[in-house]
């Protein structure tokens, strides 16, 4: 299809032909499935290597498994008892116990993360398809799965906002087509997977009143409704339910205030820059869609965090399909316009941002590492940690820190390392590599739980494991 047939508006039938042939596209459905694979290389094969960061993985599963097994979602390694509902308010994760249940293990959690993202591009690469053509389609869908902020999320651990991601696709690609009632029951479940998304939920609906007002009041009526009660249910959230759940009340609202909007100012404009430049050539700020992505650069960019600021972690994936759609909704707004310059730009722009996708993806994305062979391996390493842990009884109360918990968390009751509680675990077990527990770390373990004896029982590759006499 020539750049002059695109740029022309289709006569009534042909749009109808277009968006019945679209609806029986297969591209979509393999975009999603090679990046589903993809996905699942680079986060399973980061479990298999103890490659981890963070505890959130553990923290996840604890909660997963007490769903599978009909148990209030308590996240020890949190805390003793802590229910996650009152650190983030994240039901949604409930829907994976059934799975867990069949396939126990943090395993389950990326897989479902990694389908969860790449479901997300079926709607991305459908309506790409629908309004610019399928090969500017293709172009857009994998661009955006080989996103930065979909790469950084899946490189780092689980979160709840893999839900986020395709319910925000779906509700965008809603939009577009002018199916206002589908946009929003796409936005509602929202509310149930983390709790700023409320916010979310509501320029969200503020979008479909904004462009449902011109053909349809009242379905802008009832958008317009949905946003104010998003809002108010947000709010409930933040400062009713989730304190219900805790011991001390919401604990982030020390990272959600306290800087000032010039603080980190130069690192927030890189962030807005890699959000902005090579997913849409900035073209983005033309759609009003980008205005779905102001709730979550604000809650970033005013917080006093410095790790919401960056580039870094799995903040940014939620901003990616909104980006994309944008892009999608601007393209098919200049290319019916009378700038030609304007036009041509537009219309270069989905090859643009897919070479960009790729350029990164080969030398500064996760993605680079699936020509590696290591990426592949398990090593020796690992296995040797795995059979010292394997020394722990299933049902133990362990104490450990980010290394070794993800082996422990499905068949042992995890605590995190010092944040036990007064809780003395019948093992600790720790990743000493770097000495940071001292050269004794019996010693350390007696000046956690003083009073307490514990006994050196074996060491692999650094971590070591004691066990309570």
């Amino acid at each position: 299809m020539t750049s002059d047939a695109i740029a022309r508006p289709a006569a009534p039938a042909a749009t109808a032909a277009v968006k019945a042939g679209s609806r029986r596209w297969a591209g979509p459905w393999m975009v999603a499935a090679g990046l589903f694979l993809v996905y699942l290389v680079l986060s399973v094969g980061r479990f298999r290597r103890m490659e981890w960061a963070s505890w959130d993985l553990g923290i996840f599963e604890q909660a997963i498994r007490a769903y599978a097994h009909l148990r209030e979602p308590v996240a020890d390694l949190k805390g003793p008892g802590a229910n996650i509902l009152g650190d983030h308010f994240s039901p949604v994760i409930a829907t994976l116990a059934p799975f867990y249940r069949i396939f126990p293990g943090p395993v389950t959690l990326l897989v479902a993360q990694a389908a969860l993202f790449a479901l997300s591009a079926v709607p991305v690469t459908r309506a790409a398809g629908r309004f610019l053509g399928r090969p500017r389609g293709l172009a857009v869908g994998i661009a955006y799965g080989l996103s930065w902020g979909i790469q950084r999320a899946v490189e780092f651990d689980f979160h709840e906002i893999a839900f986020a991601v395709p319910l925000l696709a779906f509700a965008l690609e809603a939009v577009l087509a002018r199916r206002w009632r589908a946009a929003l029951l796409w936005g509602l479940p929202l509310l149930l997977v983390k709790e700023d998304l409320g916010f979310t939920l509501a320029a969200l609906a503020v979008v479909v009143a904004w462009r449902a007002r011109p053909t349809d009041r009242r379905a802008a009526a009832v958008a317009l409704g949905v946003a104010a009660l998003a809002t108010v249910l947000a709010a409930l959230v933040f400062t009713v339910v989730i304190p219900a759940f805790a011991t001390a009340g919401y604990g982030y609202w020390d990272k959600i205030h306290g800087a000032g909007p010039l603080d980190g100012f130069g690192t927030k404009l890189t962030t807005l820059a890699w959000v902005l430049i090579p997913t849409s050539g900035l073209l983005a700020l033309r759609s009003p869609l980008l205005l779905v992505a102001a709730p979550t650069l604000g809650w970033r960019f005013l917080s006093g965090d410095d790790h919401y600021w960056s580039t870094d972690w799995h903040y940014s994936a939620v901003l990616m399909p909104v980006v994309a759609l944008a892009l999608v909704d601007a393209i098919d707004t200049a290319r019916r316009g009378e700038r030609a310059w304007l036009r041509a730009y537009a219309l270069q722009l989905p090859t643009a941002v897919l070479a960009a996708g790729l350029a990164l993806s080969v030398t500064s994305l996760p993605t680079e590492k699936l020509a590696q062979a290591r990426t592949y391996e398990k090593p020796a390493r690992v296995t040797a940690i795995e059979e010292l842990l394997d020394r722990i009884p299933d049902g133990a109360t362990v104490e450990a820190d980010t290394a070794p918990l993800t082996r422990l968390t499905s068949r042992c009751r995890v605590l995190w390392i010092g944040g036990s509680k007064g809780v003395v675990p019948d093992w600790i077990t720790l990743d000493n590599s770097s000495k940071w527990a001292g050269q004794d770390p019996t010693g350390y373990a007696r000046q956690l739980h003083p009073g307490e004896r514990f006994e050196l029982v074996g060491e692999a590759e650094g971590v070591v494991l004691m066990r309570h006499e």
